[in-house]
């Protein structure tokens, strides 16, 4: 069971829904020599730092002589590029590498930039070891994509990434679209602080919502129950649906779900677990212990570990949760049927994929009235409903060392980066995949075939930017709560506001590299998982045994020395200061 659950838990969780309009984009050309247009690339034929010396009479920019680009950073010569996408394997889903939107930006680069473009599948749920197999057989993709920082770091040092910084700097006057959308903030976010180098930029996670705690409206107002407040509200409200079972599910109270989680306890009991963290808690300590994606070191972490243990042992958990990998759809399945009363998940999970979500489906296998609302039920110790929520940043872009067209490569982000492309790919086209509403938000419209969208508003091709944010913040909720074909308005208005109420946002914290993280990640996620799913199914007796051990081997295997590092690396740069600015 142990190696299936080591397996099960490389193929790890996802997130979320899509759009951001960025600074302003400068257009095309004004064919002056002075103001090139937006999106500028070049070649790497010759090192960025040495910027040459063009055709004084031709008035051309010395930099776009160098790298072949003519004045409206059209290459001369056609140059072509490979970029990952992910492939997220939707059985009703296009091909990701020749659908509609990979052709909207292969005509589009091509005709701006002369440059081809190639689109490389990489499976979603097994992204990290994909990237790590490709990166190590030199064969990675020249435009690559993960959400893992350690991993890009650990090929850095073997040669294998190349240092955007003097290309990002030098070609900057032709990138408006992707410094403006990006800011300073994302593109030295991983610049190392002695060497300067820049490995990766991030994406810029544009809307912070992240998770929300679900329960069925419907069984409530059943059992005249008013949404909980508090921890032990919620336990009663779980109590509660397991004992009234017939009354909810009739024929079907053997099927019964109060609670339901997944193999991925830390993700899918986030709220749970921040309630027992406490509120005073430093930005050194969440510097030092917060490596860990699931907060897996936070303080107190074990008491709310404790907690689910209890429920499952009073059959208020989902007694089979650890069995399936991520993107199975036996729990989605479950709660469509109706059987589930409460869960934790992405910030607006049961509203998402239209007819063939959660949502919609319930309804039509229950009723009108059945249906999943976000609430607040786990204050901390301050009385606050504190919510751990992302640094601005996302997912990790990179250049391989095997790219032999860097400047081509900046062009691309550039490119998708532009006001406009990225409002096609997030929205696609009026009247077909979208409508402009009287008030200026969009709405997204049910498409099937070529024009679908495999990932929300196309987050799989808008790899610089992961979240609509409009000029006009009210717009942004409109637009958002548009876009769940449907869906009443007032769950997603109600989702939106819990996700972030309270929140504290990560900083950057930028000390350089962390060398024992280096080739860490995945294997102590593996283990992290099988602590916590162990932890949670163990017998009330055992529980203190199983996740101690469990801890100690997670310390044992890397996390210790972790910890170590992170703690002199924050003395070495913020001596004994405890908070950031």
């Amino acid at each position: 069971m142990r190696s299936r659950r080591i397996v099960m838990s490389i193929l790890t969780f996802v997130l979320a829904s899509v759009l951001v309009l960025a600074g302003c984009s400068k257009g095309k050309s004004d064919n002056s020599p002075s103001s090139p247009s937006p999106g500028s690339s070049g070649n790497n034929s010759s090192n960025p730092g040495n910027s040459g010396s063009g055709d004084a009479g031709s008035g051309l920019d010395p930099r776009l002589e160098k790298w072949g680009l003519d004045e409206n950073l059209r290459f001369k010569e056609t140059r072509k590029i490979t970029v990952e996408v992910y492939d997220r394997g939707n059985d009703n889903g296009t091909p990701p590498d020749t659908n509609f939107y990979a052709q909207f930006i292969k005509e589009g680069m091509l005709r701006d930039h002369n440059v081809e473009v190639v689109f490389v599948p990489v499976p979603r749920w097994t992204e990290g070891e994909v990237i790590n197999n490709l990166l190590a057989a030199n064969d990675a993709p020249d435009v690559s994509v993960t959400y893992s920082y350690p991993t890009i770091q650990t090929y850095a040092n073997m040669g294998g990434v190349l240092d955007l910084a003097p290309y990002l700097e030098e070609a900057k006057d032709f990138l408006p679209d992707l410094w403006n959308l990006l800011t300073e903030d994302n593109i030295y976010w991983d610049r190392d602080p002695k060497t300067g180098t820049i490995w990766a930029i991030e994406a810029r996670l544009a809307v912070l919502n992240r998770i929300n705690t679900f329960v069925r409206e419907d069984w409530l107002k059943k059992l005249n129950l008013q949404p909980p407040t508090n921890l032990q509200e919620f336990e009663n409200m779980l109590r509660a649906f397991r004992d009234n079972a017939q009354l909810l599910l009739g024929n079907d109270a053997d099927k019964m779900i109060p609670f339901s989680i997944s193999f991925d306890v830390g993700w899918r009991a986030d709220h749970l677990i921040s309630a027992f963290v406490p509120n005073d808690i430093t930005d050194r300590d969440m510097f030092i212990y917060g490596f860990d994606d699931r907060n897996f070191l936070y303080p107190n972490y074990k008491e709310a570990i404790r907690v689910l243990n209890k429920w499952y042992n009073e059959g208020l958990i989902w007694k089979d949760f650890p069995l399936y990998p991520a993107g199975d759809p036996t729990e989605d399945n479950l709660m469509k049927a109706g059987y589930v009363g409460a869960f934790i998940h992405n910030w607006d999970y049961p509203y998402r994929n239209g007819e063939d979500g959660i949502h919609a489906s319930l309804q039509r296998m229950v009723g009108p009235d059945a249906a999943y609302i976000a609430i607040e039920p786990f204050p901390n110790d301050a009385g606050v409903y504190r919510k751990f929520l992302s640094a601005p940043i996302d997912r990790k872009v990179f250049f391989p060392a095997t790219n032999k067209e860097p400047i081509a490569s900046l062009l691309y982000l550039n490119w998708i980066s532009k006001e406009e492309n990225r409002l096609f790919l997030q929205f696609g086209e009026e009247g077909v995949t979208h409508e402009k509403m009287p008030d200026g938000s969009y709405k997204a419209l049910v498409v099937t075939g070529e024009k679908i969208m495999n990932s929300p508003n196309n987050i799989d091709y808008t790899i610089t930017v992961n979240g609509i944010k409009l000029s006009d913040p009210d717009l942004t909720v409109k637009s958002i709560a548009n876009g769940y074909a449907g869906v009443d308005k007032r769950f997603i208005e109600i989702a939106h506001k819990i996700t972030t109420n309270e929140g504290r946002i990560g900083k950057s914290v930028n000390v350089g590299e962390i060398t024992a993280e280096s080739g860490m990640g995945q294997a102590l996620k593996e283990k992290r998982d099988v602590v916590l799913d162990q932890a949670v199914v163990a017998p009330v007796d055992k529980f203190d045994s199983v996740y101690d051990e469990g801890f100690q081997d997670y310390l044992r295997s890397g996390g210790q020395a972790i910890i170590d590092e992170r703690a002199a690396k924050w003395q070495e740069f913020y001596g004994d200061k405890t908070m950031l600015d």
